[in-house]
């Protein structure tokens, strides 16, 4: 996990970002820059790095911090580096980002590399088997047309097939395009004018939209998606207790990266993470929840400990009518 966490994920790209400004720092400019690139749980690696001196990347002159680096500074791929994006470009769902010109360009490119790993090699025991058509062009062409409405707060007309089979028009605004590891799923995250001037929220599955088509409609600047995707969540965030042994604290941050989050560090080993969410997402969290192990108490809310003590124990009833009697052993 320390390659993919440090050298390639998110504390790549927060620290690329502190060591290519120039300017001296103080630890409450540097917070301040990592809120706004990474993820709040991101300070609790590297702020004690860079004050100890451990990562030794910036020159320290009393409270002010100042980048080793030059401006000049450039960082050629390495081999490694090469063998981690050819391993990427074997993955189907990097179809969705890119297109078939820039595909054959980029593994023209890289056509002596051997990949760092190839998919057939990795098994996903806790995965649903039924994901979505990623090499199927109507999907990719849906995927890239919410991908650019997103980014040009463009409404869309989204033709979509409901769960139990019917066929709905309506037109969104696209906030957020998630990922679901456990389903191996894309969803997107819109909202949608009701008969009143409220919002409502929409999950939709990519694999279940027909047709999108973008409208020349934007909406105002002034509305913060994010701030009414926080306004459909419960009042109490979901509370856990993680013990960091076995590596628990970055096996939990990637496991529930998709999910609005704050941790904090309790004492050397514990930590104590709220997860923000809404009806929606309750199921899937329940679930992913209890799949990850015993590293992870749930504190609260008293809502989601009742969903997890009545889930637990209609499994414990299906494995005791599974379970042969005692006797007949």
């Amino acid at each position: 996990m320390e390659f993919f966490s440090e050298i390639y994920s998110c504390y790549y790209q927060v620290l690329r970002h502190l060591l290519l400004n120039q300017n001296a720092m103080t630890i409450p400019e540097i917070r301040a820059l990592i809120a706004e690139e990474g993820f709040e749980e991101s300070m609790l690696s590297i702020i004690p790095r860079l004050e100890s001196g451990a990562w030794n990347l910036f020159r320290r002159d009393r409270a002010l911090y100042l980048s080793r680096l030059s401006p000049s500074f450039v960082t050629p791929l390495s081999d490694l580096e090469k063998s981690y994006l050819k391993a990427l470009l074997s993955d189907s769902r990097i179809g969705l980002f890119l297109d078939r010109t820039q595909m054959e360009e980029l593994n023209a490119m890289l056509t002596s590399v051997t990949p760092l790993w190839k998919p057939e090699q990795i098994y996903y025991y806790d995965r649903f088997p039924d994901k979505d058509p990623y090499e199927d062009e109507t999907y990719r062409k849906n995927f890239r047309l919410l991908l650019r409405a997103q980014k040009n707060r463009q409404y869309v007309d989204i033709d979509y097939t409901a769960p139990n089979g019917k066929r709905v028009h309506h037109h969104y605004i696209p906030a957020r395009l998630e990922y679901s590891v456990k389903n191996d799923k894309f969803r997107l995250i819109a909202l949608k004018h009701t008969g009143t001037e409220k919002m409502r929220l929409y999950l939709l599955n990519l694999s279940r939209m027909q047709n999108v088509c973008p409208k020349e409609k934007t909406f105002s600047p002034s509305i913060d998606l994010n701030a009414l995707i926080r306004s459909t969540y419960y009042k109490e965030p979901l509370r856990l207790r993680i013990v960091n042994e076995r590596n628990a604290l970055e096996r939990a941050m990637l496991h529930f990266a998709n999910y609005e989050k704050n941790t904090v560090k309790i004492d050397e080993k514990t930590y104590e993470c709220l997860i923000y969410y809404n009806q929606s997402m309750e199921t899937e969290l329940l679930i992913e929840v209890m799949s990850f192990g015993p590293m992870i108490t749930v504190l609260g809310n008293e809502k989601f400990l009742s969903l997890l003590k009545a889930r637990l124990n209609r499994q414990m009833k299906i494995i005791s009518r599974q379970s042969p009697p005692e006797s007949s052993r």
